[in-house]
């Protein structure tokens, strides 16, 4: 049974909910920067001594979000690949709303250029990895490569956001926007563009750039011009 609300101990954690979900709204529409202590305490509905209680610094609150953020889009991508909610006609309209939220946190964190950027891109490529290895194996040799690209196609699609609406004539960061976004990338994943046999003369193309002297295009030593 839960606790009941009035419980100091359950009040604590809906206060600490409470500040977290502001700042992620306020993080995802302002930027870190943009954004300071009194207006998520103010958001949220408590005292900034009581933010500092919880989270004792902004730049500590930041982090708390991150790790919330990604953890909350990996249940989600879960929830639908693996538990097949995909298939419950209530289950994205409920979901869908905080879908567009975490992206675009995650477009603003990405674009802050600081230590923490990078650090939720690297967790964000782990993530993805571990994602591929374990569901879908076979899909490549190199799982980090595949990650790491994934995740930077992705990203800068959203980093792009400001030229992908543009071209798409609605924001992508609005539901009607994100909808027609995420209809384009179902065609990417589900519609190979090269087949199989290009790839194959292609990935026999790049061996030779993988020797330790690779040929030219005129297949001379580059140091022999002018010898």
């Amino acid at each position: 049974m839960g606790r009941p609300v009035g419980d100091p101990a359950f009040e604590d954690l809906t206060a600490r909910a409470r500040i977290r979900d502001a700042a992620i709204r306020l993080f995802a529409e302002r930027g870190i920067d943009g954004t300071t202590v009194r207006d998520i305490a103010a958001q949220a509905g408590v005292s900034p001594g009581l933010l500092r209680h919880h989270f004792g610094s902004k730049d500590a609150l930041r982090e708390a979000c991150d790790g919330y953020v990604l953890d909350r889009l990996v249940k989600i991508k879960e929830e639908l690949f693996l538990e097949d909610k995909v298939a419950n006609p209530a289950f994205l309209p409920s979901v869908h709303p905080a879908i567009v939220l975490l992206y675009k946190y995650v477009t603003r964190a990405l674009l802050d250029g600081s230590p923490s950027a990078a650090a939720m891109f690297d967790d964000m490529v782990v993530l993805t990895e571990q994602w591929i290895s374990k569901h879908a194996p076979d899909v490549t040799e190199d799982y980090r490569a595949f990650a790491a690209v994934l995740v930077g196609m992705q990203s800068g699609i959203l980093a792009m956001h400001d030229h992908v609406s543009r071209a798409l004539g609605v924001d992508v960061f609005t539901t009607d926007g994100h909808l027609r976004m995420a209809s384009a990338l179902a065609d990417f994943y589900s519609h190979p563009l090269l087949d199989s046999e290009f790839v194959a003369k292609a990935r026999r193309a790049m061996e030779p750039l993988r020797a330790p002297n690779p040929p030219t295009a005129a297949g001379t030593d580059p140091g022999a011009e002018g010898a």
